[in-house]
């Protein structure tokens, strides 16, 4: 088998993998088109209601002018992207895909695939596609 075909392969394996535990993760019956908080300013798009809480732009600016204490404007999110989300701990989620970092705050830098030990896995998020 060819690098090239064994790397299509592979990276249609991790987008068959990825898209199963999104949709694990939200039930149809939960999925809305929305807006949510993201990065200081609103992104609208389709997705699990507690990730889309706003029901469209207006409503989420309206929420971002009103917000005392908005978890992202302190950037914990070290290398990534932070995204308010209503059912979390701390009221965000860090997005790292894409740093070479991983973790709750994308503090620990992916390790080389060279560096793992026999049965240890890369972090999902150091995957790069």
């Amino acid at each position: 088998m060819s690098p090239s075909l064994l790397g299509w392969i592979t990276a249609i394996l991790l987008i068959i993998f990825l898209s199963e535990s999104v949709r694990a993760t939200c039930d149809s019956n939960r999925l809305r088109q929305g807006c949510r908080i993201q990065e200081g300013s609103c992104l609208c798009g389709t997705g699990c209601d507690t990730d889309y809480r706003y029901s469209n732009k207006r409503e989420c600016e309206s929420a971002l002018r009103g917000r005392s204490q908005d978890p992202c404007s302190s950037r914990p999110c070290n290398r990534g992207s932070c995204l308010q989300i209503l059912n979390s701990p701390n009221g965000y989620n860090c997005l790292c895909s894409g740093t070479n970092y991983f973790g709750d705050r994308c503090e620990q830098r992916c390790p080389r695939r060279s560096s793992l030990r026999a049965g240890e896995r890369l972090p999902i998020q150091c995957i790069v596609v």
